[in-house]
């Protein structure tokens, strides 16, 4: 049983924004201010990126831990209710990126995905500074 009624948890799930995101504007700040030039969500690429780098055929996806379901982390707790609807709802956004990785890749694309707690201030340095130094090697 939801401990929310049906209208605040209407009002509560229509406030989740898609684009951006806290974490998305934290790494296009970072990119921006280290001379790097990009395209925000480009539609007409697969899975429409968060962040698109043409001069390094690049492409960056911020990922939240919860609704892609990253495995592990503290902040990916699966909801005791409905449960099987979430199970099922975090399986299909997860093959779904999938995909569209495997697209990109395959047009040649590098694929970097950015997971939400690795901007967690105790880690934000370090993943941007590697973030960076994956832009410019072009590896994955």
């Amino acid at each position: 049983m939801d401990v929310h009624s049906k209208e605040t948890r209407h009002y509560n799930m229509s406030m989740i924004r898609g684009k951006n995101t806290k974490p998305e504007i934290i790494v296009r700040s970072y990119l921006f201010s280290r001379g790097f030039r990009y395209r925000i969500n480009v539609k007409k690429l697969p899975g429409t990126p968060d962040i698109v780098l043409k001069k390094y055929k690049t492409v960056i996806f911020i990922n939240g831990c919860f609704w892609h379901g990253h495995n592990g982390c503290r902040k990916f707790v699966l909801p005791k209710t409905n449960t099987e609807w979430w199970l099922n709802k975090i399986k299909t956004n997860q093959l779904r990126d999938q995909q569209q990785y495997n697209l990109l890749e395959n047009m040649d694309w590098c694929v970097i995905v950015i997971w939400e707690c690795s901007l967690h201030k105790n880690y934000i340095r370090s993943t941007l500074e590697n973030l960076e130094m994956q832009i410019k090697k072009g590896t994955k």
